[in-house]
């Protein structure tokens, strides 16, 4: 049997294949603009804070990187939930991005009853930027010169004391708790939203200890406003090298953050392979290491996304064994 094609069947073929010839380098065109339009970084914190600071830095970089620009936008409330669940549910075409901390993304799905995302299964890691440790500070006018004297001083009068925190289940609040259960003292917990109101009161005398992030501190450390007493790591900082490390007074402390940028599970992996190679670029770009540095950011080890996701899940069982030892739930 022959076949044949009736010339109007011919034209049609004809004008669909010229559709399809013309129709790809129009897609192709669209993948290679992106960014097309400014990317969005939430952080999911208030603005003052350790992810505001580096978020920005890391913000300029990124974009320059990929040929577009970016613009951080704070959604801060719940302990970082509130932001982290609007990236979970925004558009999945790499717009929208979440730059955060250990501490939303790892501890609050075991601190909250319902935080409203699932850390792993709604996002897809980007690039860790590195860790921060924060800072035992104080007012300088209370009469500790040291974490050993404010020891003492807590256990003369349990429950007098007041520290400050970015609220209730952020990391301060964790190893404020950490202190007072490896160290046998009771400090009374006061969140506030955010980090920089908690320092603005302790700088302000209204209480008089805070821990807060290398970022956010350590300028008004290095101004005498703010005395450092300790930092939570597992050594010294470089840009704080005569503050000792919690560990130095109570044997086993160790408490960090890292922060990392994420995109919501879902982005086209074309889209996504674009944004971890130019955040892998950024982070390799000198003049940013320079900028983290000195905010006390310990830049990590080239990480692949991979290694990204296997520290998540680490931290994530981590934490969740530390929220349980500590009692600590918020509805």
């Amino acid at each position: 049997m022959k076949f044949t094609t009736s010339a109007t069947a011919h034209g049609i073929a004809r004008r669909a294949c010229l559709a399809a010839l013309l129709a790809a380098p129009l897609w192709a065109a669209a993948q290679a603009s992106y960014p097309s339009r400014p990317i969005v970084m939430v952080v999911p914190q208030a603005a003052g804070g350790t992810n505001d600071i580096v978020g920005r830095l890391v913000s300029q970089k990124l974009g320059e990187v990929l040929g577009g620009s970016t613009v951080v936008e704070n959604r801060p409330g719940a302990g970082g939930n509130i932001g982290t669940q609007y990236v979970a549910k925004a558009e999945k075409d790499g717009y929208t991005l979440l730059m955060t901390i250990s501490s939303s993304q790892a501890i609050n799905p075991a601190l909250f009853k319902n935080p409203g995302f699932d850390p792993v299964k709604d996002f897809k890691p980007v690039g860790l930027i590195g860790a921060v440790p924060n800072v035992l500070l104080v007012n300088p006018s209370f009469p500790a010169r040291s974490l050993a004297e404010l020891v003492s001083l807590a256990k003369a009068q349990p429950g007098h004391y007041q520290y400050a925190s970015a609220g209730n289940g952020t990391l301060n609040h964790l190893l404020g708790e950490m202190l007072n259960s490896m160290a046998g003292i009771e400090l009374q917990h006061v969140p506030y939203k955010g980090v920089a109101p908690a320092i603005n009161d302790v700088l302000g005398g209204q209480l008089p200890i805070v821990f807060a992030s290398m970022p956010s501190a350590l300028a008004h450390i290095k101004a005498g406003k703010l005395r450092a007493l300790a930092v939570s790591g597992g050594t010294r900082s470089p840009v704080l090298p005569d503050v000792p490390t919690i560990a130095e007074t109570v044997a086993g402390y160790n408490g960090t953050l890292w922060i990392g940028l994420f995109a919501p599970a879902g982005v086209p992996a074309d889209t996504l392979a674009k944004l971890q190679e130019g955040m892998a670029r950024a982070l390799a770009a000198k003049d940013l290491r320079d900028r983290l540095e000195l905010q006390g950011v310990e830049i990590a080890p080239k990480t692949t996304p991979e290694q990204f996701a296997a520290l998540l899940q680490e931290d994530i069982a981590k934490w969740a064994r530390v929220v349980k030892s500590s009692g600590a739930t918020v509805d």
